[in-house]
């Protein structure tokens, strides 16, 4: 695991821990507004942690690809990263 990784990791325990919390706030019945602002910290987040493992797939995995000769494995990265901005822009 490399430092994106651990720190997208470090992200998603956060996160984690937040979403319990926002859970609990609810059981609790407390403030809609207090609710909804620990919603999007745990939004935020996830964000962090996605962009960190984003991140990481380029600088490695996308990164080696376009290292080597083969060209269809050039054109499979080509294509993940399409299809994720195609998710991440809509």
């Amino acid at each position: 695991m490399n430092k994106l990784q651990k720190d997208g990791r470090k992200y998603l325990k956060i996160a984690q821990g937040n979403l319990e919390a926002a859970l609990q706030m609810l059981d609790d019945d407390r403030y809609c507004i207090d609710i909804s602002n620990q919603i999007l910290a745990t939004v935020a987040l996830l964000k962090k942690a996605n962009t960190n493992i984003i991140k990481s797939h380029m600088e490695h995995c996308v990164m080696d690809a376009f290292n080597s000769d083969d060209a269809e494995l050039k054109k499979e990265k080509i294509d993940e990263v399409e299809l994720l901005l195609k998710k991440v822009m809509s």
